[in-house]
């Protein structure tokens, strides 16, 4: 990072004011620089899974038991959540502590964070998969607690949490894999219930979720074939503005078929535009074809009912996209891939080819890739993309990034 720390750290605390969170997934002006910052802390071993923005506090959670200042200096103990200044690097001293991996995070009110995971145990307590944190003093906060199995996607919208994973029950109420908690109470809805279903599979999971900025669409993706009784092929889309919620006459076939016979599911994140208009899928898979839908990023808009196909699909040739965040400006998806436009690719370069390692920015409308390439070290794959009003945060298992050391997380400003 070749800028100076000092110019850039005014730029972007003149850019947040004091009582206005930085918030996630939000329209940009432009795609980020290509260039990550200096500042941002190191997570030493493991994988960063997870990162929510709360205020001027990065949340960032996973399986990792050690991280360092951005100067390697001072060394801290912190078992699989850590915090630290959106616009210094500087570590805090919230340090919660979890028996599990952390694979979600979400903002909450009044300076929390929710976490979900595969725990069992919160600062000593009895805790299973779901919780809540003060950012301030670490304590935990009551949260209805899964029956067994994990939480894998959190998202907050307006009165609402979101939560879904492989757990059956929440605060002993019967819910597949999918549940909506009152923020103001935790207590689960009544109103949320898509019963899913997987018949062919052991049992349902939602991989991830999202919900549209103005809260009326909720697009939930992971092992699911059935909701409502109604065919979903691992995607769905609910009208959460109905009461109870009820699936939204939008459906898609295009994920109706296998990979590789050992996935039980392969879409693996999904996220809105700023403006609600489409949302972004991305897969793993383990086959390429420009017939397949595996190892791609797709896109989908909203309007219109009945079926639905994408809009524009990219293929990496082979390789999985794990995480995609979309900005206004661009859709930037992140895996082990090594290429984008890669169609005719398997495991190699096809024609049109295009070498983006581990991270990429596409073309919102016609999906290609855009000339940002900071390159990562690909390792399994980036896990989590966030973007905030400072920029793009990005957490792997590597710790290359734009041709730099960055343990596991980094940032790239936006300007």
């Amino acid at each position: 990072m070749r800028r100076s720390v000092a110019v850039l750290l005014g730029a972007l605390l003149a850019g947040l004011a004091a009582t206005a969170p930085a918030l996630a997934d939000q329209a940009q002006s432009a795609v980020v620089s290509a260039d990550p910052v200096d500042f941002t802390p190191h997570v030493l071993d493991g994988t960063v899974r997870a990162i929510a923005v709360v205020g001027d506090t990065v949340v960032v959670g996973g399986d990792f038991s050690r991280v360092t200042d951005s100067a390697g200096r001072t060394y801290l103990q912190r078992n699989n959540l850590f915090a630290y200044r959106l616009g210094t690097g500087q570590v805090l001293d919230f340090a919660p502590a979890l028996d599990g991996p952390v694979y979600a995070l979400a903002t909450g009110p009044s300076g929390t964070v929710y976490a979900g995971g595969d725990f069992r145990q919160v600062n000593g307590a009895a805790q299973r998969g779901l919780t809540r944190f003060r950012l301030d003093t670490g304590a935990a906060l009551a949260m209805p607690a899964i029956d067994w199995g994990d939480v894998r996607a959190l998202a907050v919208a307006g009165p609402w949490l979101y939560a879904g994973g492989t757990f059956t029950r929440v605060g002993g109420v019967s819910r597949a894999g999918l549940a909506r908690l009152s923020t103001a109470t935790g207590a689960v809805d009544q109103g949320l219930d898509l019963h899913l279903a997987a018949p062919d599979f052991p049992r349902p999971r939602v991989e991830d979720l999202a919900v549209s900025p103005d809260g009326t669409r909720l697009v939930v993706i992971g092992v699911i074939e059935q909701a409502l009784g109604q065919r979903r092929a691992q995607l769905l889309v609910a009208d959460t503005a109905a009461n109870p919620v009820r699936l939204a006459d939008w459906y898609t076939p295009a994920y109706d078929n296998m990979c590789r016979w050992n996935f039980d599911t392969y879409l693996r994140g999904v996220a809105f535009s700023p403006d609600g208009s489409y949302f972004v899928v991305v897969t793993s898979g383990r086959l390429a074809g420009a017939q397949r839908m595996c190892d791609t990023a797709a896109r989908f808009n909203m309007a219109g009912a009945g079926a639905h196909n994408p809009v524009w699909v990219n293929h990496t040739g082979g390789n999985s996209l794990l995480s995609v965040a979309v900005t206004g400006p661009a859709v930037y998806v992140g895996g082990h891939q090594q290429w984008v436009d890669n169609p005719y690719g398997d495991k190699s370069a096809g024609p049109g080819a295009v070498s983006r390692p581990g991270i990429a920015a596409l073309d919102p409308v016609t999906g290609h890739a855009l000339a940002w390439n900071p390159t990562r070290s690909r390792g399994e794959g980036t896990r989590a993309l966030v973007a905030c009003s400072a920029g793009l945060l990005i957490g792997s298992d590597t710790d290359r990034l734009g041709h730099e050391y960055h343990g596991r997380i980094g940032m790239f400003p936006l300007g």
